[in-house]
């Protein structure tokens, strides 16, 4: 599974790097960097949680 984000509407908040540091970082300029290309299948609740916290609805999760 892979989680993609709408840069359009992402505000970087930064709710999904306080929920999931080791998938999700701001870089120096406040632009949100998603840090795996593939997430393990049993974080697929987190992820969803993550996802449903963001609050511009700017992740996504993607079934590869």
């Amino acid at each position: 599974m892979r989680i993609t984000v709408d840069h359009d509407l992402c505000e970087s908040n930064a709710v999904c790097v306080g929920m999931a540091p080791d998938v999700f970082e701001l870089d120096d300029d406040d632009y949100l960097l998603i840090l795996t290309d593939d997430v393990a299948e049993s974080r697929r609740e987190e992820m969803r949680q993550v996802v449903a916290s963001c609050p511009r609805s700017a992740l996504s999760i993607v079934d590869d």
